[in-house]
């Protein structure tokens, strides 16, 4: 799958979402790509997972590695296409951590994979996580780039589509600034 027919995916699935929206980050947007409207579909979701898989392959992972929520699925589908395990790092109290036996040993190969970014925290996270085992980060891949090329990473990244989608932070979101009602959606509760 191309880019534009990734894109494609999200505006006829209606993930693409449109109005004034306070995103997991905290920003506030004007548009908010719901990629559960992708992932709940498994045709959908397999294909943009293959896809992802396939940018990966010549990283050479052991493991792949994706943040909760969405994360989960998008790990589970790429592991399952390289051949490799999955495993999900989840919420702590000062970032991400492995839960329910999940480890990983130092010089092990690491991929990270997410849904969709905006300021790139959880990947933040998830990179932590990885480096405070000592294993070794080889790749991340991601669905959906909206910061467009933005967020800078210290190791290959893979985004299957890039969007340069405004955000705000939301002292100076022009959404507020007219009234518009804000809808909260994302994980994370502010």
């Amino acid at each position: 799958m191309n880019q534009d027919e990734i894109l494609k995916l999200f505006t006829d699935s209606g993930a693409l979402l449109k109005g004034h929206f306070k995103l997991t980050s905290g920003r506030h947007s004007d548009v908010y790509y719901e990629k559960f409207t992708l992932l709940k579909n498994p045709t959908l979701a397999t294909k943009l997972c293959k896809t992802m898989a396939d940018l990966l392959v010549p990283a050479g992972a052991e493991t792949v590695v994706g943040p909760t929520t969405g994360g989960i699925i998008i790990a589970y589908d790429v592991a399952r296409y390289l051949g490799v395990e999955s495993i999900y790092a989840e919420p702590g109290e000062t970032g991400r951590v492995f839960k329910r036996g999940f480890s990983l040993r130092p010089g092990q190969k690491v991929v990270i994979v997410d849904d969709v970014l905006t300021t790139g925290r959880s990947i933040f996270e998830v990179i932590d996580l990885v480096k405070s085992y000592d294993a070794e980060i080889v790749g991340i891949g991601e669905l959906l780039d909206r910061a467009g090329g933005k967020v800078k990473f210290d190791y290959p990244y893979f985004p299957l589509t890039s969007v340069d989608a405004d955000s705000w932070e939301p002292q100076n979101c022009p959404l507020c600034a007219k009234g518009e009602p804000l809808t909260q959606r994302g994980s994370r509760k502010f």
